[in-house]
């Protein structure tokens, strides 16, 4: 008699071997395709009186996570430069990207934002106008300490910056005292008009927003923050307790919230 019991047992392990592989294969090809699709390019953009060193922790833990990290260094000189400096970037850029920013950085992200390679903005404390209006005039909806006090000075060609007596105060409360001084005294100083520019159109009209309120901002109010939020339909994340420089003393909470965003735009 011929046993066929071998030859039969060949066959399906054979069969097996190849639905093994068949399915290793369409995993590998799947998972190169949502790497293919993820959005790695992240592009951060300073306020004013600052630069972009106090992106520093953010950056590392982004890097690490295995993000393209570039950061832009705008001039301050006018608003037209800052969005020039900012498109400059994107322009480098293999791919979309998500642009995040601080304070006046958000005006200068609103409209720089409309490039066609950034498909979210991520607001960090930020301004957020609409398209006719300037940050200037929205700051007055809801006046910031800062605003009531004495501390934002104006030299005699018309560029601004704070006090460094007061410096820790009213813009990073939440820092050391040392920390503080040396980002006051390397502060840039910002051309006056910077705040008054007015946006043409505003990105967040057509593109996913998402805003980090800072609880205890002494330089833009929380109030206007969250106002600015609610207007756009903004994903919104506050950090209690956050001075306005809540991306240097909150870091983790900041880049979270720009990988949610990163991951909720690859979908």
């Amino acid at each position: 008699m011929i046993n066929s019991t071998k030859p039969m047992q060949s066959v399906t392990t054979i069969s097996r071997f190849l639905c093994v592989a068949l399915l290793l294969l369409t995993c590998g090809v799947l998972s190169g395709q949502n790497q293919d699709h993820r959005v790695k390019n992240i592009v951060l953009v300073h306020g004013a009186w600052a630069d972009g060193s106090g992106w520093k922790g953010v950056y590392n833990i982004l890097v690490t996570d295995g993000f393209n990290v570039s950061i832009v260094q705008e001039p301050e000189t006018s608003f037209q430069d800052d969005v020039a400096a900012v498109k400059r970037i994107l322009a480098l850029q293999d791919g979309p990207s998500i642009l995040v920013a601080h304070s006046y950085g958000g005006s200068v992200i609103t409209e720089a934002g409309t490039d066609p390679s950034v498909v979210g903005l991520v607001y960090v404390a930020a301004h957020m106008p609409d398209a006719g209006e300037n940050e200037g005039d929205d700051g007055k909806r809801f006046p910031s300490d800062l605003a009531k006090s004495g501390a934002l000075k104006k030299t005699v060609d018309g560029f601004t910056y704070l006090d460094p007596a007061q410096f820790h105060e009213y813009f990073a409360a939440d820092l050391s005292a040392e920390q503080a001084a040396f980002m006051a005294h390397s502060q840039v100083f910002n051309f006056a008009d910077n705040f008054s520019a007015t946006i043409t159109t505003a990105a967040w009209r057509t593109k996913p927003s998402w805003m980090i309120v800072s609880g205890s901002d002494r330089t833009i109010n929380p109030d206007l923050e969250r106002w600015y939020a609610k207007r756009a339909g903004s994903h919104t994340v506050e950090i209690a307790g956050a001075s306005h420089c809540g991306y240097v003393s909150h870091p983790k909470q900041v880049a979270d919230v720009i990988e949610s965003a990163a991951r909720a735009v690859s979908k």
